[in-house]
């Protein structure tokens, strides 16, 4: 099997992309789902990829990440089925006091914890002890609710995201090689508004649907969509974020990847201009100190056209180790700031956006 990738000369950008963009659906595997179909291999506006995944369980990953950013809240929701475990997941964190919640749902061996081939055509749910989650997208946009117990307390979430008309996502194949590879779909800068309640405190937090431009109190949703099967040990850094440009008109959303997609000919990076993709190519710079995760995280494109600094509030620090499985990882919130350049080549400034940076080691 081949995996030469057809290159596309762009002239527009400095950060034009030489991977190839898909337009139509397309199988991930094989018609056996055992080996990547070379044909998936590129990127895409909107998910166009069916994960056929057959066989190899416990090398399966597989999972739907939801996070928002707010002023002053961010949380996340997981459903996941990663082979050897099922998760249930819900965790939240208010910077400006250093209050931390949630409730972890782990379900050995996963069993139960389905997720659909096409990403998004059925609802994920599950009722497990301590956690009920349930995820339903429409054409408008996904609806997540969760209820869950934390310190004795009853907690709750009421959550909605849009999808608004044309808005993109970057939508890319991994390639390791013909048995190991992934398909990941990241969703930012999608306006997201709800409610959370934990014993007798409740969230309010986004704005009405329209008002994201002119109002601090936007808050914004992430999507982590992930079908694929990964090598044993894995490093990766992920970044994201979203606000309006400095020129206060102008939503920017951040996606950035690093490590794990190194000398695979393809990344996870982008940035999304009122909704629009400009796909980057290249491997982007991240710099951090990983023994002090509460230092700037800078992340760039040699070249200069993008160049953002994020300044963190909150550093989550997770770390387990469970025989076959092990993992570390630091997310740390924050906001950042710097510039980011589209495919016209014009340049947006952004100062204090809402965002994310981490890194993850992981042997699973």
């Amino acid at each position: 099997m081949s995996f030469s990738r057809p290159s596309r000369a762009w002239l527009t950008c400095p950060m034009a992309t030489h991977e190839v963009e898909l337009t139509d659906p397309v199988d991930l595997c094989t018609p056996d789902g055992s080996r990547l179909n070379p044909a998936a291999i590129g990127w895409s506006r909107v998910p166009l990829h069916t994960a056929n995944l057959r066989g190899r369980r416990l090398r399966t990953k597989k999972w739907d990440y939801w996070a928002v950013l707010a002023p002053d809240l961010a949380f996340s929701v997981t459903y996941a089925n990663v082979g050897y475990l099922g998760i249930a997941d819900m965790w939240w964190c208010e910077p400006s006091t250093g209050l931390v919640g949630g409730r972890p749902g782990p379900r050995p061996g996963g069993f139960g914890m389905h997720l659909p081939d096409r990403p998004g055509t059925a609802p994920l749910r599950v009722d497990g002890p301590g956690v009920k989650v349930s995820m339903v997208d429409d054409e408008g946009g996904t609806t997540i609710t969760a209820e869950w117990t934390e310190h004795g307390e009853a907690a709750s979430l009421d959550l909605r995201v849009d999808l608004p008309p044309g808005h993109e996502s970057v939508n890319v194949v991994i390639p390791w090689d013909e048995r190991t590879f992934q398909y990941t779909s990241k969703h930012q800068a999608r306006p997201a508004r709800g409610t959370m309640r934990v014993g007798d405190r409740t969230w309010g937090f986004g704005v009405p649907a329209g008002e994201e431009r002119t109002s601090p109190d936007a808050a914004w949703g992430v999507l982590d969509v992930g079908r694929g099967r990964w090598p044993y040990s894995t490093r990766w850094n992920w970044g994201g974020g979203a606000g309006v440009a400095t020129d206060g008109r102008t939503v920017v959303g951040l996606q950035f990847g690093g490590r794990w997609t190194e000398g695979t000919g393809a990344t996870e990076n982008g940035v999304i201009v009122d909704g629009r993709v400009t796909k980057i190519g290249d491997e982007l710079v991240w710099e951090y100190d990983w023994a002090h995760p509460m230092r700037p995280w800078r992340v760039r494109h040699r070249d200069g056209s993008l160049d953002v600094t994020l300044t963190p509030a909150h550093d989550r620090h997770s770390k387990a180790n469970a025989v076959v499985l092990a993992t570390e990882v630091h997310q740390v919130f924050g906001r950042w700031s710097g510039h980011v350049t589209d495919d016209s080549g014009t340049r947006y400034d952004v100062e204090g956006i809402l965002g994310f940076a981490e890194e993850s080691v992981s042997r699973w």
